[in-house]
């Protein structure tokens, strides 16, 4: 008899459907697997027939072949068990096989018959619900996760034979009422807050405007001077998640193995790896691909702590998903491709001991040179924003704080409200990510302003992106203040914020 069962394979972040073909016919006794899975898909013969044998089913005695179709798509990991164990009983008579008819089914099986969750439930439900499937049975512990979908009848079970009871009609299934469709509830600043700060005024601004643009945040000084202190407060001012990117955020991170049945996430993800990591850590890739720390940021903040650390061919790899908000990765003729719309926020010492310009220095000019060679230009040219943080005078140690994260993130979130008003006519979420004509159409900037932008560009001060990058940084500021045009102001500091102060003169002569 042969029965077919559906179930999906992940492939990026996107789930692909996947057609368990089971042939059980007369011969030797043997339980073969076909369709490219790895070595886990192959060990789940064993999983399955220990599972079906302790609870209370036969194992054919005959020739039982497994088919996994499409026959050249990669499958990985062991959630087709369960779709593989209701196959089998289906082909062998023990359950009817018009009841898995327009249903799909995904999960780990133990020898004992109890069903385990697995990564990527919530990107499994969105392929059924896009293939037509009318229903989906998933382990009980990924019943929240699978059930963020909505228009998904999604039934969750603990072992194989509560399955089979509610596919042959025995058991009601167990189906708790639907999440909230609604977008997660702004709550207050979670995390450390910018109270805790002290002086730093000019960092505080440039942080400021980072989190209502989107935009990329580089801090340069000594150790010890609070660069990494306002690194980690950078979550505590951002704009709540929308439904959408929350939905983006919860499958990312479940695909990853990070969040497996956890819910929707509430908040913006804050990634900060280590500086040995390597370039499949950081974009993404592997002998089996997984979302790197750039996809796991995703809506959020990459903070790259000590950045000249980090290796060279890692920080070039950025390059290009800063640049498209997304990575691909080709690997055995198949490409998977992870979204990647992050800020990256980084902070680095001035020289090897990081006392560069004081008598504490000891580093010689070409130590210097070749520390700041390891930041390529054109990395560092993607950084919209650049402050230079120094020690912070006794005097303003004791003082109150210059702001706090509510305050701060009330502005934030007016601002970006300015620019969701605009998605429509742009398409973008924030001004980071516009694109180079609804930027010209949506800054609006005066003739002074624009001829401040356009004298900085012909000093040599900027590249052709980095003129783009400042109107966008301008664009912002000028949303902040709940300016309709972008100003020559907000021009001119946009151009002192870029490379702290380099652009000073030029923008004091254009004043002038």
């Amino acid at each position: 008899m042969l029965s077919r069962v559906t179930t999906y394979a992940l492939h990026g972040v996107e789930s692909q459907r996947v057609s368990v073909e089971v042939d059980v016919r007369s011969g030797l006794p043997a339980f073969t697997i076909v369709g490219l899975g790895d070595r886990s898909v192959r060990e789940a013969r064993e999983r399955v027939r220990a599972a079906l044998l302790n609870c209370g089913f036969s194992f054919p005695d005959s020739r039982v072949t497994v088919n996994l179709a499409p026959a050249h798509l990669r499958k990985v990991g062991p959630g087709f068990d369960l779709a593989m164990a209701c196959a089998v009983l289906a082909a062998s008579g023990q359950v009817d096989a018009a009841e898995l008819d327009g249903r799909a089914v995904f999960g780990e099986l133990s020898l004992g018959g109890e069903l385990r969750p697995c990564r990527g439930a919530l990107a499994v439900a969105e392929g059924a619900l896009r293939d037509g499937c009318h229903g989906l049975v998933v382990p009980r512990a990924l019943l929240d996760e699978a059930r963020l979908v909505g228009d998904l009848e999604v039934h969750g079970a603990q072992r194989l034979d509560e399955v089979v009871d509610v596919l042959c009609g025995r058991a009601e299934p167990f189906a708790p009422p639907l999440a909230s469709t609604a977008p997660p509830a702004p709550g207050p600043p979670q995390g450390p807050d910018l109270a805790d700060v002290r002086g730093h005024a000019q960092a505080l601004r440039a942080l400021t405007i980072a989190a209502a643009g989107g935009h990329n945040l580089l801090m340069s000084g000594p150790p010890g001077t609070g660069k990494t202190m306002l690194a980690r407060r950078l979550p505590s001012v951002l704009p709540p998640l929308t439904r959408a990117e929350a939905v983006e955020v919860t499958r990312i991170a479940s695909i990853a193995g990070l969040r497996v049945g956890g819910g929707l996430a509430i908040e913006r993800p804050f990634r900060a790896p280590h500086h040995a990591i390597s370039v499949s850590g950081l974009v993404g890739g592997g002998h089996t691909p997984l979302p790197g720390e750039a996809s796991l940021a995703h809506h959020g903040v990459l903070f790259l702590d000590e950045l000249a650390e980090f290796p060279r061919n890692a920080l070039e790899a950025l390059r290009q998903p800063l640049e498209d908000g997304r990575v691909a990765i080709v690997r055995a003729q198949q490409t998977a491709v992870y979204p990647a719309r992050f800020m990256l926020v980084a902070s680095t010492n001035p020289c090897p001991c990081g006392f560069a310009g004081s008598p504490r220095c000891r580093c010689s000019e070409a130590e210097v040179a070749r520390y700041r060679r390891r930041l390529s230009g054109p990395l560092l040219d993607r950084m919209d924003l650049t402050v230079e943080l120094q020690r912070v005078p006794t005097a303003e140690l004791g003082a109150p704080a210059l702001t706090s994260s509510a305050d701060v993130r009330a502005v934030v979130v007016a601002a970006r409200e300015r620019q969701t008003a605009r998605v429509p006519e742009t398409g973008a979420a924030c001004n980071a990510h516009l694109a180079g004509a609804a930027l010209q159409r949506v800054a609006g900037a005066t003739a002074e302003a624009a001829g401040v932008l356009r004298r900085a560009y012909d000093r040599g001060a900027l590249s052709a992106r980095g003129h783009d990058r400042v109107l966008r940084v301008a664009r912002t500021i000028a949303d902040l203040d709940a300016a309709p045009r972008v100003g020559a102001d907000h021009v001119r500091e946009a151009l002192v914020l870029r490379d702290d102060g380099a652009e000073a003169p030029g923008a004091q002569g254009d004043a002038a």
